[in-house]
């Protein structure tokens, strides 16, 4: 072979440079053995540096027989052949990456010649132009300063022609209204005037601009104070005016004097028409009421209605609305516009230091609570002429539009207290509403009453006439029984409390806007309804009886022994079934949408002196249904998820008043007043023997673990109110009605139906141990009173 074929790796270095290269690319030492692989100098090694063939074959021999040796030759040719193919596929792959370097580097020799004869080409060129450059600077290096001289005196003189027109221009600018740019060439030319100001040609100047730029800020005064211009407008006569030395905090002062005007305006309205009221308002007018005597009285009797308000000219939902149409809108308006012209715009140069925003944000402030409190004061004004409480929706829808469009001031001016205290006005006026509620029941209870004694009265009024008229009518027609009375009487009461019930309930609407807030729903429900207008009501029922016992006790007592018979029938229906009845009623009614429904009915008076269970409380089935439709919803969402086999009769369990150990040792026919036994203390060996439930433990994204959860988190709470509470016979009776009903729906929906089993036992037992009387239904009452629903 010719040395012109002679390849490039022929010499011994460049042999061991490519050597050395291939052994880095492949990870290899110096000695062929891989870097990560530690020396073995075994000389059976067949993959060592020390490898002896001699010693491994003998040891083959030795070791392993005729079969043993025959695979092991038929494995060693499987790998040589499997390393041959490796190694041709290895020299394939290197021999075709060498072949593209080859070709790369000499495209890129052929490259880099045209690079080098362009470079020569152009270190030729930049030679010629220093060398032109050269020749210039010299020839003009005599008349450089000259020039220079020139162009400075050309500059000042454009600066003196700027100066010596300034007026001129700043007229022409005034004349077409271009304040801006009036305003911009005077603050270019304003330090040079006050410079040279000594010199007359100068003064002279800076005088004629000071006139002008004096006209044009009185004009930027009088289009600011009109007001009736755009935003944008009054945006840029802002800042016109604050460039012009204008004091900001005079600009504020204007700016919330004009708008003040125009609010005064809007409350003088509202006061106005609050006098107009005032005198157009009537007295309440007789209207014609069914007495609980009518039926078996004549029925001529009529009383003033409690219930019916005078008429005022305009409804208190109409005033509202012009409120907050007009004041309220206007109000939203002035503090937007009022931020985007002194708060919110961006400070630069000169202004940035004399913190503009925290200023005028202070004063906006002040004149928002200012103007905000009289128009408080107006609204609680025309609340309290809301005296009758016969239709109570209109207060109500004037009451959330009052409270829904201050959350506008809250979200324009953050911090300011003008929507706390319209809530305060919001949450008196609920409160002044269940006072009047609470004195209209009080009047329509003594007027039924009144009627009741016209009744009682009747009958001998009826004898004396007709003995007198010697016939006539016969007595037995006009004469009422006391049941008849009784039952009159208690029904328009009660009537009439579910109709102020009904009333009342439209505070916690959906709908309206702060029945979900937590400064109103949890007060109102608890101490305004059940506690400030149903539970006074029934004291003042009882203090009423009372008094008219202790006046029947005095001489000259005039009240009927009938009338104090009757209400002594009434006040121990009361007691016993009425009250129970009520309470109920106003909890589910007014607070079910708002408490937790397992936790509704757990009051000491309400579970120590309720009647026999006779039906399962209507609580339960809401949590049974509401349970049912979670359970639809997260059926659409998630899988179903594993639970365990249920039992056969896992709908029929039963809860007794202690768990199986304790009710055998408590009602075991060898206990005795002298072995007492502490159930307090079995309780607590029976928790050490159960499997301890964790209530909060972690949920899973299926169906079944969501629901476990929840009803697990349901019961424990409903365990931990009985545990607050003191029960009498039938109150603990209703425990195991309703705990009953809760086992025959919800085992299906958990993963382990003895959860249920558990936490329910838990309940009853919790119930007996805090009951005065312990006394148990039977089970199968319970089951007949669960199955009929």
């Amino acid at each position: 072979m010719s040395s012109a074929t002679t390849p490039p790796d022929s010499d011994p270095n460049g042999r061991r440079r490519i050597h050395s290269m291939l052994k880095l690319y492949y990870g290899l030492n110096e000695e062929g053995k891989a870097a990560d692989q530690a020396e073995s100098l075994d000389p059976c090694d067949i993959n060592g540096p020390h490898f002896d063939p001699e010693v491994y074959l003998n040891k083959l021999r030795k070791e392993c027989s005729l079969g043993e040796l025959m695979d092991h030759e038929s494995c060693m040719v499987k790998q040589i052949r499997s390393l041959d193919s490796d190694m041709q596929t290895l020299v394939y792959e290197n021999y075709n990456k060498f072949i593209s370097a080859t070709d790369t580097i000499r495209k890129m020799k052929n490259d880099f010649k045209k690079m080098e004869d362009e470079m020569d080409c152009l270190s030729a060129n930049m030679a010629s132009i220093t060398e032109f450059s050269a020749r210039i600077s010299g020839t003009l290096q005599d008349q450089h300063a000259q020039i220079t001289k020139l162009s400075g005196v050309h500059t000042l003189l454009r600066k003196l022609q700027f100066l010596f027109e300034l007026p001129a221009r700043l007229n022409k600018c005034l004349e077409l209204q271009a304040y801006a740019q009036a305003v911009s060439a005077h603050r270019r030319a304003r330090c040079v005037l006050q410079q040279y100001s000594h010199m007359p040609s100068f003064r002279g100047i800076q005088d004629d601009c000071h006139v002008i730029m004096e006209q044009l800020a009185q004009q930027l005064r009088q289009k600011f104070r009109d007001g009736g211009s755009s935003a944008k407008d009054l945006s840029e006569c802002v800042e016109l005016l604050l460039q012009l030395d204008e004091p900001a905090e005079e600009l504020c002062d204007k700016f919330l004097s004009h708008a003040q005007s125009r609010l005064e305006a809007d409350l003088q309205g509202l006061e106005a028409e609050l006098k107009d009221s005032a005198v157009t308002d009537t007295g309440g007018g007789s209207v014609q009421k069914t007495s609980p005597g009518s039926n078996p009285v004549s029925p001529s009797s009529s009383v003033i209605n409690p219930f019916l308000s005078p008429t005022a000219g305009t409804d208190i939902l109409e005033f509202i609305d012009r409120g907050c149409n007009e004041f309220v809108s206007s109000l939203c308006l002035v503090i937007a516009s009022y931020q985007e012209l002194f708060i919110n715009r961006p400070q630069e140069g000169e202004l940035a230091s004399k913190n503009i925003p925290e200023m005028a944000n202070g004063k906006l402030h002040v004149f928002v609570d200012t103007l905000a409190a009289r128009y408080f004061s107006l609204v609680e004004r025309r609340i309290q002429e809301e005296k009758g409480v016969s239709d109570n929706s209109l207060l109500v829808r004037a009451l959330d539009r009052f409270h829904r469009r201050l959350q506008a001031i809250s979200k324009l001016l953050p911090g300011s207290a003008v929507p706390s205290h319209g809530t305060e006005i919001v949450v008196q006026a609920a409160r002044q509403r269940i006072k009047q509620y609470l004195s209209a029941l009080q009047t329509f209870y003594h007027d039924s009453l009144t009627d009741v004694r016209q009744a009682l009265a009747a009958p001998r009024l009826a004898v004396g006439g007709a003995s007198a008229s010697g016939g006539g009518a016969s007595s037995k027609d006009a004469t009422p029984s006391l049941p008849e009375l009784l039952a009159s009487l208690s029904n328009f009461i009660l009537n009439q409390l579910k109709s102020v019930l009904a009333s009342v309930h439209l505070f916690t609407a959906k709908d309206i806007t702060f029945s979900n807030k937590p400064y109103f729903k949890g007060e109102f429900c608890s101490q305004g309804v059940r506690e400030g207008l149903v539970v006074s009501f029934i004291k003042f029922i009882c203090q009423s009886s009372r008094q008219y016992c202790e006046s029947a006790g005095d001489r000259g007592g005039s009240t009927p022994p009938a009338l104090l018979l009757l209400l002594s029938r009434l006040c121990l229906d009361y007691e016993t079934s009425t009250i129970s009845y009520i309470l109920t009623l106003t909890d589910e009614q007014s607070c079910s949408e708002i408490t937790e429904p397992l936790c509704l009915l757990l009051d000491n008076i309400y579970w120590v002196n309720t009647i026999e269970p006779r039906n399962v409380r209507a609580v339960m089935k809401r949590v049974v249904e509401d349970t049912t439709s979670i359970d639809v919803q997260v059926g659409l969402l998630y899988e179903e998820g594993v639970r365990k086999a249920h039992s056969s009769d896992s709908s029929k369990r039963t809860f007794s008043v202690y768990s199986s150990s304790r009710q055998q040792i408590r009602y075991a026919p060898s206990y005795t007043p002298s072995a007492p036994m502490d159930t307090n203390l079995l309780s607590n060996i029976h928790k050490l023997f159960s499997e301890r439930i964790d209530i909060f433990s972690p949920v899973e994204f299926n169906k079944v673990s969501v629901l476990t959860g929840i009803i697990k988190i349901s019961l424990k709470t409903f365990l931990e109110c009985v545990r607050l509470r003191t029960f009498g016979r039938y109150g603990l009776q209703q425990i195991q009605v309703d705990c009953h009903y809760l086992q025959m729906y919800l085992w299906r929906f958990v993963s382990d139906e003895n959860l249920v089993h558990f936490l329910l036992d838990e309940i009853v037992c919790s119930a007996a141990h805090r009951c005065l009387d312990p006394s148990p239904m039977e089970q199968s009452v319970i089951e007949v009173i669960c199955e009929r629903g």
